[in-house]
């Protein structure tokens, strides 16, 4: 097997096979106490055994609470967990909801108080000052990218608000991105976890904030995905499409340090209100709203159709999601008109649009949301 090893600035371990080298990284780094965190449908699979084999001569341990939109009752009862294990070491395994959880266990594993007063939107947020313990990540879905993030997105169990936790000390201190662990995904959740991948990359090169570094990743990541997601969803086992999804996930997480855009905005209303999939959610929305930018992003539009191999960057996302099975409105998912009024107010709060090359107002994210109805 061949093993790709890089840093930027997470030290990442990629390609098939990856996964079997964590248990002697752990044994090196002197972790022989992991707590593993994974979600509730991982713990339903033979991958959780595969995955916890390789860790033979490890006292380890598992929590599996994560589920759907993290919520901080998930993060106090894994902490639990890892304090009775005595654990040394969190493991996340699984998708973003996992790996989010497993950020936040570490952090406070070994701080006080709650989580969501970690959040950066609190009123007087709580310092993140010292050490976590020994963070890896391993990632089972191409979406988030949240393994080479350093975020933790927690929902407000009685808002349904997403709301972000952030600090360098939440980077993985490895990243293990096995494209073998992606490979019995069905084609609903590649389909939507890679539309949540595009659009990272996309918003992130499109977001008004300067870093050239992040724009150039950016759209490789556009142009992998634009290549390997129609396959990937078509040929499930299709190693080389499932390798540059992995990747293109992992870019984008690392391109939108440079922000967001107004699709994120539009999402994370409809995972609060609707209870939306994410990644679903950015699929429905993002030629909406991409449509809404052309008259201030015409030139930076027009190079996102040129890496995806199309002429008009808007109507090749139409004909991706038609191919992919992403459905180009809401109201088949169950979301409502009157929805609207809360959707329109979660939208217009949320931070991410503040970056997003054409302003916008709640007038705006009413029109948006009317027109994906």
């Amino acid at each position: 097997m061949t093993i790709h090893r890089f840093s930027f600035p997470t030290a990442i371990q990629f390609g098939p096979g990856s996964r079997r080298l964590i248990g002697e990284y752990l044994r090196g780094a002197n972790c022989r106490r992991p707590l593993v965190v994974t979600d509730r449908g991982i713990a339903a699979l033979p991958l959780l055994g595969e995955f916890t084999g390789l860790l033979a001569g490890l006292q380890v341990a598992v929590y599996s609470g994560a589920s759907g939109n993290p919520v901080p009752s998930q993060v106090e009862a894994g902490v639990t967990v890892f304090r009775e294990h005595h654990a040394n070491a969190v493991i996340g395994f699984g998708g973003g909801a996992a790996i989010d959880v497993a950020k936040a266990i570490a952090l406070m594993a070994y701080h006080p108080g709650e989580v969501l007063e970690y959040a950066s939107d609190h009123p007087e947020p709580r310092p993140i000052g010292r050490e976590i313990p020994h963070f890896v990540a391993v990632p089972t879905t191409a979406g988030t990218g949240s393994e080479v993030g350093r975020s933790s997105v927690i929902s407000d169990e009685r808002t349904h608000v997403k709301r972000i936790i952030f600090s360098p000390y939440l980077l993985a201190k490895a990243v293990f991105a096995d494209p073998e662990l992606t490979l019995e995904l069905p084609a609903n959740i590649t389909a939507a976890t890679g539309m949540d991948a595009l659009t990272h990359n996309v918003e992130s090169y499109l977001s008004t904030v300067l870093h050239p570094i992040c724009d150039g990743v950016a759209l490789e990541g556009v142009r992998l995905t634009a290549r390997a997601l129609p396959v990937a969803v078509r040929q499930p086992r299709n190693l080389g499409a499932r390798s540059e999804m992995l990747m293109a996930s992992m870019m984008g997480a690392i391109a939108f340090q440079k922000e967001l855009g107004a699709v994120h905005s539009c999402a994370h209303a409809l995972s609060t209100v609707a209870g939306l999939h994410h990644g679903l959610a950015n699929g429905v929305m993002i030629d909406h709203v991409m449509r809404f930018n052309q008259p201030d992003a015409k030139a930076k539009l027009a190079e996102l159709a040129r890496v995806a191999g199309a002429a008009d960057f808007v109507e090749w996302l139409v004909r991706l999601k038609k191919e992919i099975g992403i459905p180009s409105k809401l109201a088949p998912l169950g979301v409502k008109r009157e929805h609207l009024p809360r959707l329109v107010e979660v939208a217009a709060a949320d931070i991410c649009h503040r970056t997003n090359p054409r302003p916008c107002t709640a007038q705006d994210f009413e029109r948006l949301f009317s027109e994906a109805l």
